[in-house]
């Protein structure tokens, strides 16, 4: 299993692999299209809980968790 560090590094590095914002870093996504997801469902597998991840992380602000693992 990752550590937190790594699951976030790995995180930093998945790209959205569907729909308008295909190829686009999840973390890089727009706060909308995650919050749309937050109150729909998220995906199934590792991409929802990826996605679960840059949710809580956008909601509490701690975005500059990102910035030194670009």
């Amino acid at each position: 299993m990752f550590s937190d560090n790594e699951y976030l590094l790995k995180i930093v590095k998945t790209r959205m692999p569907f729909g308008k914002y295909k190829d686009m870093l999840l973390i890089d996504l727009p706060e909308w299209y995650i919050v749309w997801f937050a109150n729909n469902g998220f995906p199934e597998g590792e991409l929802g809980d990826m996605l679960k991840w840059v949710y809580e992380i956008k909601l509490n602000g701690l975005e500059y968790l990102f910035k030194p693992l670009r």
